[in-house]
């Protein structure tokens, strides 16, 4: 499989930078492992092969256990995730798919999450969570292939 282009952060400068930073910014309030699982779920949904690819990695580099990753995309019904994994997991899902429903991060959604993370918490998954989307839309936008950049 080949892209369709060289990937839109290499070709508009600065753009890897600014993701980066947007990115890395979400890490001082969260941590590592809860963003790696709501950047594998995002990803999962929006069929993010790179990103799917990646994030288990990343995950387990930050301490995540296999089992637990294999249990995200079913992590309803799966026992290993924390009510605050859970309200995080639910909000990511919500902000992804905004247009599935007329009110897609419904105020009980939202309130789960708020009950769990404090403001600037919840501000870094926000951001996390629309980082990942925008990753995922470049990604998928212009076929990048699995393994083009390393972990």
């Amino acid at each position: 499989m080949q892209a369709r282009m060289k990937h839109p952060v290499m070709v508009v400068p600065d753009a890897m930078t600014a993701l980066q930073a947007l990115s890395e910014t979400t890490k001082q309030a969260l941590p590592e492992k809860l963003l790696e699982l709501v950047h594998l779920r995002a990803s999962q949904i929006n069929g993010c092969s790179v990103c799917v690819d990646m994030h288990p990695k990343l995950a387990r580099r930050a301490g995540e256990t296999d089992e637990r990753l294999f249990a995200v995309a079913a992590w309803r019904d799966a026992p290993y995730f924390t009510a605050a994994e859970r309200a995080a997991l639910a909000l990511t899902e919500a902000v992804t798919r905004l247009s599935d429903r007329e009110d897609p991060v419904t105020d009980a959604v939202w309130d789960e999450a708020a009950k769990h993370y404090n403001e600037p918490q919840l501000a870094s998954l926000v951001l996390g969570i629309a980082a990942i989307n925008v990753w995922n839309r470049l990604n998928v936008a212009v076929r990048q292939p699995v393994g083009a950049w390393k972990v």
